[in-house]
């Protein structure tokens, strides 16, 4: 099973790759040009581990609260993959997971198990 997690409500855009027990991570500035190639970035993250689109059985997405181009690309993105290559996603806030709350984006897949994180749910929070 391979899991992708993306981030772009934050200061930085992180993208995490779990395969197994191997987990990739990178991240990129927050800036303007990086939300409009921000698809650009998943399939280099991806390509430069050894990996594809195909690959992918479930994406993460940051839901918020945060940047809103940065959610609002996010989404768009996850859910272009969704609807072009059937791949289930979950949105989730690090607010969600109570006081297991944490960064450390490995963990999510396990988190959004455990507090019944619905899939396909869509209900971006914005920072004000």
């Amino acid at each position: 099973m391979n899991s992708l997690v993306i981030d772009a409500a934050r200061e930085k855009i992180f993208l995490t790759l779990i395969s197994n027990k191997h987990v990739y991570t990178v991240s990129h500035d927050n800036s303007k040009s990086n939300f409009e190639k921000l698809v650009v970035l998943v399939f280099q993250f991806l390509e430069c581990n050894k990996f594809s689109i195909n690959d992918i059985n479930k994406i993460y997405v940051n839901r918020g609260p945060g940047s809103f181009a940065g959610i609002r690309n996010s989404l768009s993105i996850v859910k272009g993959f969704f609807i072009s290559k059937n791949i289930d996603y979950f949105c989730f806030s690090f607010e969600d997971f109570g006081k297991s709350n944490t960064n450390k984006y490995e963990y999510v897949p396990h988190l959004c198990d455990k507090f019944k994180i619905k899939k396909n749910l869509i209900n971006p929070i914005y920072r004000s």
